[in-house]
């Protein structure tokens, strides 16, 4: 049976029935495999969601994109950018700025997606890249922000590296949509990036994430193999084998006679 797009409210009726899976991936030949594999949502690169290709093969996964407040501009500017992607067929759109700005934008219907717990650009104000909300101090102000989140309107906030006991404590006392980045399975959905999940993260491989294949190998395998063509491409050329019969067009012999007679007579 073929899917359809998910709405928003199709979202939100899900809450605390069901798990949903999430990726954030970054190609179109990921965005085709995540459709025929059965993804629920997608964190997409603008790039990659505006490519004109992207909505066929991605028809039915709920797809939100963005760019940070401080690549944006103004609050104003914020807008422009999120309209303009809403016209290029994002769902949602991540949002970086205060909840003034969360608000302003939930107030002309964009669907606005949050971010709480471990935040990397804005990790120096919890400690680093570490766990967030591990004593009840912390973690009431984890339900506070995300309270803050729901009360500006937005639809759903990406809580990441939070002890699962806090998250699910917290989503099952919000409307809000709660996506779990190693929050644990009381979250309404899980999500983890696909060079993770592919195995060609470069660097530090998060706790949280699950290695399923080791892409990484494979792409080594493909450059030793592109070295090795164009090591006998070269040699090929530096010995005469190649071009060779099959790559080349031939003249007819008779055109080729008068060809050469010609010649002869130009100066």
């Amino acid at each position: 049976m073929s899917r359809k797009l998910p709405t928003v409210a199709d979202l939100r009726a899900l809450k605390g029935k069901k798990q949903l899976s999430m990726l954030r991936y970054f190609t179109i030949e990921e965005a085709a495999a995540a459709e025929t594999a059965g993804v629920d949502i997608a964190s997409v690169p603008p790039e990659i969601l505006f490519d004109p290709k992207y909505r066929e093969v991605a028809p039915s996964i709920f797809s939100m994109t963005g760019q940070t407040h401080t690549q944006c501009g103004t609050p104003l500017d914020y807008l422009r950018w999120c309209n303009d992607a809403v016209e290029r067929g994002a769902d949602a759109l991540y949002c970086s700025g205060s909840m003034q700005t969360v608000e302003m934008l939930a107030r002309e219907y964009i669907p606005v997606v949050g971010h709480v717990g471990l935040v990397p650009a804005r990790a120096t104000w919890t400690g680093g890249f570490r766990a967030v909300g591990k004593t009840a101090a912390d973690a009431l102000r984890l339900f506070d922000e995300v309270k803050a989140y729901e009360n500006a309107g937005a639809i759903a906030i990406e809580l990441e590296v939070v002890p699962e006991e806090v998250a699910t404590e917290i989503s099952k006392r919000v409307n809000i949509l709660v996506w779990s980045m190693g929050a644990g399975a009381g979250c309404d959905a899980q999500y983890l990036f696909s060079n993770d999940i592919l195995g060609y993260t470069e660097g530090h491989v998060p706790r949280h994430a699950k290695v399923y294949r080791d892409f990484q190998a494979e792409f080594d395998r493909l450059q030793n193999e592109r070295i090795a063509a164009f090591q006998e491409f070269v040699a090929d050329v530096e010995t005469g084998a190649f071009p060779q019969g099959e790559q080349l067009v031939k003249m007819p012999e008779n055109e080729l006679d008068a060809f050469r007679n010609q010649l002869e007579t130009r100066p």
